[in-house]
């Protein structure tokens, strides 16, 4: 049993992360940024929930690179093979659920 307080949680670095739970291989993350990601594609789905800040969340679909904002309980969920990148507006905290060891 654990309470995490997602709106204190500061980590070293951007992306720094504090996991939560690991359920069968699928792990359940808290990461805070300022800083962008790196374009990339998950091994498998990922869901991606902003608890805290705005993210611009990047993706491409058909070879077209699209943009949405996300705002405080927003989701983003990657099916398998989408490309995607997060670029925080400024401080975000982020859950993010995904396969174990993705990227």
């Amino acid at each position: 049993m654990k309470i995490i307080r997602s709106k204190t949680f500061t980590a070293e670095r951007a992306w720094g992360a504090l996991d939560i739970a690991n359920m069968n291989g699928i792990t359940t993350r808290l990461h805070w940024t300022d800083q962008p990601y790196k374009w990339h594609v998950n091994d498998g789905e990922e869901v991606f929930v902003v608890l805290d800040g705005q993210v611009q969340m990047r993706y491409r679909e058909n070879g077209e690179e699209e943009r949405v904002m996300l705002e405080v309980g927003d989701i983003f969920y990657a099916s398998v093979g989408t490309e995607h990148v997060a670029h925080p507006q400024g401080v975000a905290r982020i859950l993010v659920i995904e396969c174990e060891g993705s990227v």
